[in-house]
């Protein structure tokens, strides 16, 4: 996952930390300080208590609102002591007296407001961070003869969720792979690439043929799609675009142990075809001719599945799967990220570069320095290697 957003609460409380304790009242309280003693030192003519309205201004930026209604008494006892120190003739009088105590108290509330808020985005970023560790579940690793390395990068910073998903499940008829990308966003996007993870991490232990796991995902995306039509909900608005729901994926399948190895079995539904990197360089897998999940039905008489293909992948060969938010990244100029040409440039570099925690880096901050740091969809790269 991408980073935390630097003005987020956790981020804000990390930097006023100092060995573990909380230093959010330092600020307003050498500002405070600051503009009694800078009053103290000047001429009549030229009197700055006022300012102190200030600090519990910035105390409700980052304090709580116990500390921040605390800075606005503070800052109102320290004007009228201040002011009163000076001759009759240069005290700033009612007025700012007025301002500083109304001051405090918006500051307080502003601050109570703020709280209140945060509260609230933090209840939001944990039910997400929920609901992602539910569709994405952690991975061991290894897990299933795998080495594998992941990064999801949610186009919406604030769902921290999207459309793409990824799984890897073992099995007695060996380990299967899954990455896809369901079309369109939001809460419909994440329940449908649910629906098809709970199908696969099934089907892929209990189905011995890769082709039977294809067409049980086939279906279950077929049943999806009546369901959340029949319920009402829409797609981009329309409730009558409900059944236009579909998903790309790349279903792979890499032999149990004790098998002859050397080759992988690979159903392409409609998506980016996969990378294979290693130190004989980078190829591509063949493409995605066949439809995406959801739309077998259009093909009339014939089962409108995508065919299984074997091919092959040595023991030193990582497969790098990738969602259209990579393939789609665009600089300012509306040129496209060339994901082949950096993978195989930094391969014949480096041949430690296939490895897949290096490769995923790799891709990851070439997309994001593309994209200057801004995507625009749902990203997952996802790369896999079997372990020797």
């Amino acid at each position: 996952m991408s980073g935390a957003d630097p003005g987020s609460p956790a981020r804000r409380q990390q930097l006023l930390r100092v060995r573990g304790r909380n230093v959010t009242w330092v600020p307003p309280l050498l500002l405070l300080v600051a503009i009694a003693v800078v009053d103290w030192n000047t001429s009549g003519e030229f009197r700055v208590i006022s300012w102190i309205v200030l600090v519990p201004g910035i105390a409700a930026a980052i304090c709580g609102v116990r500390a921040t209604a605390t800075f606005a008494v503070l800052a109102l006892l320290a004007y009228i002591e201040v002011d009163a120190s000076w001759p009759h003739q240069n005290q700033t009088g009612l007025p700012d007296f007025i301002l500083v105590a109304v001051g405090g108290a918006l500051a307080t509330l502003a601050c109570a407001v703020r709280v209140r808020e945060e509260r609230r985005m933090l209840h939001m970023r944990d039910v997400a961070d929920t609901t992602r560790r539910t569709v994405l579940r952690p991975l061991p690793t290894p897990w299933g003869g795998l080495d594998h390395a992941a990064v999801y990068l949610a186009a919406d910073s604030e769902a921290r969720v999207g459309g793409d998903f990824y799984d890897i499940q073992p099995g007695p008829h060996g380990t299967r792979v899954l990455l896809g990308d369901v079309q369109g966003k939001g809460l419909p996007a994440v329940a449908a690439a649910a629906a098809l993870l709970g199908t696969f991490r099934e089907s892929a232990y209990h189905e011995a043929s890769l082709a039977v796991v294809a067409e049980r995902l086939e279906v279950r995306m077929g049943r999806h799609r009546h369901y959340v039509t029949d319920l009402g909900e829409d797609l981009d608005g329309d409730p009558e675009r409900g059944l236009e729901r579909f998903a790309t994926a790349v279903l792979v399948a890499f032999p149990p142990p004790g098998s002859p190895g050397g080759h992988i079995e690979v159903v392409n539904f409609g998506h980016e075809p996969p990378l294979v990197a290693g130190p004989r360089g980078v190829r591509a897998l063949p493409p995605g001719d066949g439809l995406p999940l959801g739309l077998a039905g259009l093909v009339g008489s014939g089962s409108g599945i995508p065919p299984v293909r074997t091919v092959p992948l040595a023991a030193d060969e990582t497969l790098l799967l990738v969602t259209d938010g990579v393939t789609e990244a665009r600089d300012a100029d509306g040129v496209f990220f060339p994901l082949r040409e950096r993978v195989t440039q930094a391969v014949t570099t480096d041949p430690t570069t296939a490895h897949p925690a290096y490769l995923v880096e790799l891709v990851r901050e070439g997309t994001l320095h593309h994209s200057t740091d801004h995507v625009a969809d749902d990203t997952t790269i996802f790369a896999i290697r079997q372990v020797t």
